[in-house]
């Protein structure tokens, strides 16, 4: 169980950062509140809240679990966790991201 939370504090603590940035930056960016999920813009505001929601998660989950900064199985199954949810967001983003601006 310790490594499944240590995955999740990844993702949760990964997919904080783009919304953060965009709600800091007063810019919109896609969210699951958005219309379609995840594709369509949602206002700066609803993405600092996205954000700020997933560091508490994120932290939380770090706080119950707590992950050594050594390269063991608890910092590589965060690291996997921040891995496999960039790389999919990155992917699914840069795909909304070329069908907004081709047409």
């Amino acid at each position: 169980m310790h490594y499944v939370a240590a995955f999740f504090a990844g993702a949760f603590l990964c997919n904080c950062i783009p919304h953060l940035v965009a709600g800091l930056q007063g810019m919109p960016f896609p969210s699951p509140f958005a219309k379609p999920h995840g594709v369509g813009d949602s206002p700066a505001l609803v993405n600092m809240l996205w954000g700020f929601f997933n560091l508490v998660v994120g932290l939380y989950l770090l706080s119950r679990h707590p992950v050594a900064i050594d390269f063991g199985p608890d910092l590589l199954a965060l690291l996997a966790g921040v891995l496999v949810l960039g790389v999919g967001t990155s992917l699914h983003f840069g795909k909304v991201w070329q069908s907004k601006h081709t047409h």
